[in-house]
Parts: structure tokens; C-alpha cells; sequence
């Protein structure tokens, strides 16, 4: 599932190509779009040119001299850079032309997609269910909404009302790094436990992000979450497993004790 690093990395293939004037847009399956058909997004954007996209959590924000693209990734969803001759791939949805290429949106699942706003304003309201992002919160507002949160610290983590950007992985692999079990009661962390937790949060999503994805590290848990006899890079203890929300989570009995 694309998180937070991931939609950095899809900002960034967009970045790459702001001021550059849109030729056309190509809907291969409008089954991706969300409260705008085909015609309608293609005359709103043809001869525009992207301005400086920006994200919020997992979200992708795309002016356009006016009209707002916004990019929803669900589970399998991705924005790529491409030739204008290089093969579709099955799972492309919309394909974005500009001069020298194209963006493609590729998409499996199909749970989510792509919505067109009007403006600024409607696109900054589309956000408003969404907490702060969770490269950009500060140590006091953590440590507020922990307080003001029921339920255990791995929920609290993934919850993007609560906070913006963390998925299944990253919240197992701060916890980790924090030394912080993710089945404890959010609002239970004493001050230090909440510090270690912002700390790790930092240092987690810049390695992160810097790697376009959440790496897969032998000296951290996501090297060894996925196999059946893996153990914590730390100790070499095996490592303690729990479905939540119908995801598994991750840890280690030993350094993040109940």
C-alpha cells in the first residue's frame, strides 16, 4: 500500500514536470475517477500547465492554472514517468500527456482515484477530514492528540483523521524503532515513551522518504516482518505477531514489552 514516502516520490515524478503544458488526457478506464467523467476532465485541463504539486499524508495535490487534479492512491495505486512509446501497462487508468511524455496513473484495485476541484479552496477543503501531516507535526501536538485519543497507539497511528500519511508498515516500524509496543493504549505513553515515539517517527520517514518507499532493511523490521521465522534485528528474538483491522501487526516481545 503506498504510504507517506510513496506519494513523496509520486510528488516529486510530478514536480519534475511543473510549467509544462498538458496536451491531452487519455481516460483508459474511468473506473478511477471520482465525480468527474473523461470529457469533462479532459477539457478542463488540455493547454494547462501544472503548477508545484503538494501532499498532505497520502493524498497528491496537482494545480493546474485553475483546476485542482487530486490523487487518491488506496492499496496498489501509483503516478509514473513514461515515453510516449513505451507500452501501456494493464493496470494504467489515465495517462496525462505533455510534450516530451506522459504521467501515467496505474492502479490494480481501483479503490480509490482521481478527483477534479475547481480551485485552491475546494481542493483545501477535500483535506478537511485528514489530520496533520505526519511529517510535520510537532512533538506537542503528538503528544496532545495521544491524550486525546482512545483506543491502542497502532490505531491511533494509522487513523488519517487522527494523523495524516502512516500505513500498516510505517506505524509497526516507528513503534519499532521507538522501543514502543503498538498494542498499548495510545493515551497510556508516558513522556518519554511519547518523545522516543517523535523521535522515531522523524527519523523513520526521512530515511523513508529519501528511499521513495519504506526500506527494506535488515537492520529494520520491515527486512524481516514477512518471514515466518523472523526474528527482531536487535535481539533475535521472534518476533510477536497480531491481526488488527484485518492487518498484521509487527514487534518485538522483548524490547517493546506490554
Amino acid at each position: 500500500m503506498p504510504e507517506l514516502p510513496d506519494v513523496e516520490a509520486f510528488r516529486q515524478v510530478l514536480a519534475a514536470h511543473t510549467g509544462d503544458p498538458i496536451t491531452g488526457v487519455r481516460v483508459r478506464d474511468p473506473g478511477v475517477l471520482r465525480d468527474v467523467g473523461p470529457r469533462r476532465l479532459d477539457r478542463a485541463l488540455r493547454g494547462h500547465r501544472f503548477g508545484t504539486p503538494r501532499r498532505h499524508g497520502k493524498r497528491l495535490l496537482a494545480p493546474a492554472e485553475g483546476p485542482v487534479l487530486t490523487f487518491h492512491f488506496g492499496m496498489t495505486g501509483s503516478l509514473s514517468w513514461h515515453s510516449h512509446d513505451d507500452e501501456p501497462h494493464p493496470h494504467d487508468r489515465v495517462v496525462l500527456s505533455l510534450e516530451d511524455g506522459e504521467l501515467r496513473y496505474r492502479d490494480m484495485r481501483k479503490l480509490q482515484g482521481i478527483r477534479l476541484m475547481r480551485d485552491e479552496a475546494e481542493a483545501e477543503e477535500s483535506l478537511s477530514d485528514l489530520g496533520p501531516d505526519a511529517m510535520e507535526i510537532s512533538r506537542g501536538d503528538l503528544d496532545d492528540l495521544l491524550a486525546r485519543r482512545r483506543g491502542r497507539l497502532k490505531t491511533v497511528l494509522t487513523d488519517q483523521s487522527a494523523l495524516a500519511g502512516l500505513g500498516n508498515l510505517l506505524a509497526d516500524e516507528i513503534c519499532w524503532h521507538a522501543r514502543v509496543n503498538p498494542l498499548r493504549p495510545a493515551r497510556d505513553l508516558d513522556e518519554d515513551d511519547r518523545a522516543a515515539l517523535h523521535r522515531a517517527m522523524r527519523r523513520v520517514l526521512r530515511e523513508s522518504v529519501k528511499a521513495g518507499r519504506v526500506p527494506p532493511r535488515r537492520s529494520w523490521l520491515t527486512g524481516v516482518r514477512d518471514r515466518p521465522d523472523g526474528t527482531c534485528p536487535r535481539h533475535d528474538v521472534p518476533l510477536s505477531r497480531e491481526r488488527m483491522s484485518g492487518r498484521t501487526t509487527v514487534w518485538c516481545p522483548r524490547c517493546q514489552p506490554c
